[in-house]
């Protein structure tokens, strides 16, 4: 009788964690050179043993380079799978069932019911593993065993890897294939960032275009307009083989989504933020976003390519994105700013006209939908006189504080004692905390004359006491506010020369308004209440002036008649 024939699938695989354990390079990479020999070593070693055998000829070679054995989506494995259910191979040859796979369940539903059942012999080199004596001797014993320590090595390297990249993101280190827009790779320090010239100037000029009131689509049509490449593209001329979660037909253009992924990435700060995203596990492709709490970020790693305040300023008017009305030459001054007092819906700018002349108003955008509240009409040029004045007088009661900074400065940072005199709610804790103190004194003397008992002094005392204690924390806090306030510069050079640009300014321009104004609201009666940034650090400072009594409150209301 005729010996069978066999006709084999060579199968040989290494992937980039099984490299790993090899020879490196100079950069702790994995060495292609040692790779390539594992991969020839591999063949040898089956090719060998196939011309030993009188009942088997190879078919073809099926080389995974670089594939992980956690999983079997590879391209070369899937291609093998259809050369046997095609019926044109029937024995699978590996030098070891790690070159098969490392996953314990799968490697074993090929190995013990797919290939039998499609009558392929599977054969395994140095484990001394043949399916055709495997019922017979001890193969069948160690087969799961060696397929489950397979399965635990490629647990304990994805173990591994996960917490060495867990060290490099707190340490600050960019562990990013690419880096993002603005931004490119140190070339002496591939996990540091430096900034891209070119690109960085797009992304401030995408802020300064949002700050001066533009549109987030706005935004995007003017880069295409100026045929500006889009990130995607940009990365593609640079010739970077990147490849964006984002896919789309031709040519990749700028999108209201890209521009605004550009106005809320907080790595412009010079923060670094990682750690976002995760696998299931890895044995799972799928990739599941991370709550915020757990992403790690580390400060000051790189150049900053936008200031805090601009980048505080933006968020604030993406959160009601404007955009230019019809006929307007340049966007308003008041885009994104404007808002009903009563609904605290955006006001929509209106042109009524008369006799070829034309007044802008703005109204209410709810009555506007015909959806209730009231028009809450205002004229522009009354609104812009009002907003004018009022933001002259804020910028110059700030900027009294500059005598303030430099005697602070002049006895160092760490001395708050001219700070606090001027603290109206800390001398007022202070005070409330004496006068509790002088009660606790008090006591004793009406103990000695018998004007309360025992039992009343100690319970008087007791709640004398506490509060005293709560007021003495209170003053802590406050102290540290202050403390805080100089840490982080608030009163800093920067912020004083904008005050004192903007108090000498004839007309109030638009980056202006926007840097020191959050929101402004407009109520029935022409009645105006204005929203500014930095308000609570100088309160603590200038609160008790009495022409500073205006400050005492985060938004400050100014009338017209």
């Amino acid at each position: 009788m005729k010996e069978k024939l066999f006709y084999a699938a060579m199968y040989l695989r290494l992937s980039r964690d099984d490299a790993a354990g090899g020879a490196k390079d100079s950069g702790g990479k994995a060495s292609v050179k040692n790779e390539s020999e594992s991969i020839v070593n591999q063949r040898e070693l089956i090719k060998a043993y196939i011309r030993e055998q009188a009942d088997i000829e190879l078919y073809d070679s099926y080389v995974d380079d670089g594939f992980s054995g956690s999983n079997f989506d590879r391209p070369e494995f899937k291609r093998m799978m259809c050369d046997i259910e095609a019926g044109r191979v029937n024995c699978v040859i590996v030098k070891d069932l790690s070159r098969f796979g490392r996953d314990y369940i799968e490697s074993g539903r090929y190995i013990q019911k797919t290939f039998p059942a499609l009558g392929v012999r599977f054969i395994a080199l140095t484990d001394c593993y043949d399916s055709f004596s495997a019922d017979t001797g001890a193969g069948s014993i160690v087969l799961p065993v060696k397929n489950f320590i397979n399965d635990s090595y490629c647990r304990d390297i994805s173990a591994k890897v996960k917490s060495g990249l867990e060290v490099k993101r707190r340490n600050g280190e960019c562990i990013s294939p690419f880096a993002v827009y603005g931004y490119k790779k140190d070339e002496k320090n591939k996990n540091h960032l430096v900034a891209d010239e070119y690109a960085a100037g797009i992304v401030r000029q995408i802020f300064k275009w949002k700050i001066a009131g533009m549109a987030v689509s706005a935004i995007a049509e003017k880069l295409n307009g100026l045929g500006i490449l889009s990130p995607k593209e940009y990365k593609k001329s640079l010739g970077l083989k990147f490849n964006g979660g984002f896919r789309g037909a031709g040519k990749c253009l700028w999108g209201s989504a890209s521009v605004k992924r550009i106005l809320t990435n907080e790595i412009y700060l010079g923060h670094l933020w990682q750690g976002k995203t995760q696998k299931v596990n890895y044995k799972v492709k799928k990739i599941v976003e991370r709550p915020r709490e757990e992403w790690i970020c580390v400060e000051n790693t790189h150049e900053a390519l936008v200031t805090e305040d601009d980048f505080r300023i933006v968020q604030n008017l993406l959160k009601a994105d404007s955009r230019q009305g019809p006929g307007m030459e340049k966007y308003g001054l008041f885009a994104g700013l404007l808002f009903c007092g009563d609904c605290r819906e955006q006001m929509v700018r209106r042109v009524v006209r008369y006799k070829g002349t034309g007044k802008v108003y703005y109204i209410c955008s709810t009555k506007n939908r015909g959806d209730g509240c009231s028009r809450h009409s205002i004229e522009e040029e009354t609104l812009k006189n009002i907003v004018e004045d009022t933001v002259k007088r804020y910028a110059n009661t700030f900027l009294e504080g500059k005598r303030l900074l430099n005697r602070a400065r002049a006895q160092g940072t760490g001395n708050f004692s001219e700070v606090s005199v001027y603290d109206r709610e800390l001398r007022r804790l202070k005070a409330e905390q004496d006068r509790y103190h002088s009660l606790c004194d008090g006591l004793y003397d009406d103990l000695r004359e018998g004007v309360v008992t025992k039992e009343e002094f100690e319970r008087l005392r007791d709640g004398f006491e506490k509060k005293a204690a709560e007021l003495r924390e209170a003053q802590k806090k406050q102290e540290n506010l202050i403390r805080e306030m100089f840490r982080k510069g608030v009163l800093s050079e920067g912020k004083l020369k904008a005050f004192q640009a903007c108090a000498e300014l004839k007309e109030i321009d638009r980056h202006t308004l926007s840097s020191l104004v959050k929101r402004i609201y407009v109520y029935e009666g022409r009645r105006i209440e204005m929203e500014y940034y930095f308000v609570d650090p100088y309160q603590a400072m200038l609160a008790d002036s009495v022409k500073q009594q205006a400050l005492s409150a985060p938004r400050y209301i100014f009338s017209h008649e």
